[in-house]
């Protein structure tokens, strides 16, 4: 399952690094021109996907949304992997009020479902990269905390950690060299899977008009403009944007899901 979904996701990173590339050489049209194109073409030899309403072609947007989407979804994790990790330790080695005010405040987010919590963001900060990545963010640091929050403090108790206290080891050096190590082996895990469900609220976002700018190709956004002409049988408006997504969303959950069996089996054979 895990060699399936790192196919998929490299075939998708793969279409993100060389559709700019075929873009920026002219040997695919501007995703945006479609003003010298019949509108809702059906998919031919010119147009393989077809075009929409405005005449832009569906396969190129489609292609160059695979980059957009992984852009925001990785800067999204990413920074979710900043802040989450580094509380987390904190507040499992640190324990007391500090710990308790950290717990309430990310259990409070917690509970917030995700894509309400993500509209509501999207809606205060705007629409733009930046911002979409901020408003996902946002929703996966609570994820990572308590994670990593329950190893430190399980980890923490083992001996090794006590000698280095001992030693005369401060806070910040040992959450640095001994419990970093330690309390991250889930994190990739959670990060296939969260970037699995960072590409549907991202869709969610665009769907409702608060994700990306309008000149910028992305998949939610086709998907709502594709929605009144699909009960007139132009299907591959809305057809190749919505594969497009649930294949990448498919290989991400089959690569997180055979990153943890792995993690699973690899615990279960040291214990």
């Amino acid at each position: 399952m895990a060699r399936w979904g790192l196919v998929i996701v490299a075939i998708y990173g793969l279409i993100a690094v060389v559709t700019p590339l075929l873009l920026a050489a002219g040997l695919l049209p501007d995703p945006n021109a479609g003003l010298d194109n019949p509108i809702y073409a059906a998919p031919s030899w010119q147009h393989w996907c077809g075009t929409d309403r405005l005449g832009r072609d569906v396969c190129v947007r489609t292609l160059q949304g695979s980059g957009v989407a992984l852009q925001v979804v990785l800067l999204a994790v990413a920074l979710a992997l900043v802040i989450g990790v580094p509380l987390g330790m904190v507040s499992g080695y640190l324990g007391g009020a500090v710990d308790r005010v950290l717990v309430l405040l990310m259990d409070t987010l917690y509970t917030l479902p995700v894509l309400l919590l993500s509209v509501v963001l999207a809606f205060l900060l705007g629409r733009g990269i930046p911002n979409a990545a901020a408003a996902l963010c946002v929703v996966y640091v609570p994820q990572y905390f308590r994670v990593v929050r329950n190893q430190t403090a399980q980890v923490k108790a083992e001996l090794f950690v006590e000698a280095a206290r001992s030693l005369g080891a401060g806070p910040v050096w040992i959450l640095r060299r001994y419990l970093l190590r330690n309390v991250i082996t889930s994190v990739p895990v959670l990060v296939t899977l969260n970037s699995a469900d960072a590409v549907l609220v991202l869709g969610g976002l665009g769907f409702l008009g608060l994700g990306l700018p309008e000149t910028v190709p992305e998949w939610g956004s086709d998907l709502n403009l594709a929605l009144a002409a699909v009960p007139t049988g132009i299907w591959w408006t809305a057809l190749f944007p919505g594969l497009a997504m649930f294949v990448l969303v498919l290989g991400l959950s089959f690569l997180g899901e055979g990153l943890e069996a792995w993690v699973s089996g690899g615990e279960a054979s040291r214990s």
